[in-house]
C-alpha cells in the first residue's frame, strides 16, 4: 500500500515512471478521501504513444467496477463517435481527471458526484504524469471538469466546444462528455447531440492527418 499523501499525488510519481509503473504505485493512492468510497484507483489506458489523449472527469460505476476507463454506456458511445469522426480507437489513450468514482447513494444506485476542487488537485499529478509520457499530438477534453482542467477555470465548453486551443499541456479540444448524451430524454435530441460531437472530434482526425503528412 502506497503512503497517504494528505496534499497531492506528487510525492508518489517516481522519478523516472513508466505507465505500468504508474498504474502500479496508482493503485495505492490515498491522496484524497476517495479511495475510501472507490472499488479501485481507475488509470488510464491507451498505447504508450497514443497520438490522441482524452480526458474525462472521473470513472462511472461501470468503470469503478471494472477498473478500466470508459467501458461503460459513455465509453461505447464515444467510441462510436470516434469512428464516425474518422479517428483510430487505437491511437487514442483515455484517462480521467480523478482516478477514483465519486458517488452518492439513490436507492440501490451509485450515482455520480461532482468532484472537489480539493479532489481535483490532489489526482492532477497522476494526470500531469500521464501527459508527460504519452506525449500526445492532440489532447480532447470531455466535459467542463478536464476542460477547465487543462484550460483554466474561465474555460466554457459551451462557447468554445470542438476548438483546437494551445495549452501548457499541448493542443487541446474540449467537448461534452458523451455521459452528457445518454441522459438526454428526446431520442430526436440526442441523434443531434451525437452528430454535434461527431462534428466536434472531426478536426482532431484533420490535425492528425495534417501532422502526417
Amino acid at each position: 500500500m502506497a503512503k497517504r499523501e494528505t496534499g497531492t499525488a506528487a510525492a508518489l510519481i517516481p522519478p523516472k515512471p513508466t505507465l505500468p509503473m504508474l498504474r502500479e504505485i496508482a493503485r495505492g493512492c490515498q491522496a484524497c478521501d476517495l479511495y475510501k468510497t472507490g472499488t479501485q484507483t481507475v488509470f488510464g489506458e491507451g498505447g504508450p504513444r497514443a497520438r490522441v489523449f482524452m480526458v474525462g472527469e472521473q470513472p462511472g460505476n461501470d468503470e469503478d467496477l471494472a477498473g478500466k476507463p470508459f467501458v461503460g454506456p459513455a465509453g461505447k458511445l464515444l467510441d462510436r463517435a470516434l469512428d464516425r469522426a474518422g479517428v483510430d480507437r487505437r491511437q487514442v489513450y483515455v484517462t480521467n481527471v480523478v482516478k477514483h468514482f465519486k458517488w452518492e447513494p439513490k436507492g440501490k444506485r451509485r450515482i455520480h458526484a461532482k468532484p472537489s476542487a480539493g479532489e481535483i488537485r490532489a489526482c492532477l499529478p497522476w494526470l500531469e504524469a500521464e501527459l508527460s509520457l504519452v506525449k500526445p499530438d492532440v489532447i480532447v477534453a470531455l466535459g467542463a471538469t478536464a476542460a477547465q482542467t487543462l484550460l483554466g477555470r474561465a474555460f466554457r465548453v459551451s462557447q468554445q466546444r470542438g476548438q483546437l486551443v494551445s495549452s501548457p499541456y499541448g493542443m487541446v479540444l474540449a467537448t461534452v462528455h458523451p455521459s452528457s448524451i445518454l441522459r438526454v430524454p428526446d431520442d430526436e435530441a440526442r441523434h443531434a447531440e451525437m452528430d454535434r460531437l461527431v462534428t466536434d472530434l472531426k478536426p482532431v482526425a484533420a490535425y492528425l492527418r495534417r501532422a502526417a503528412a
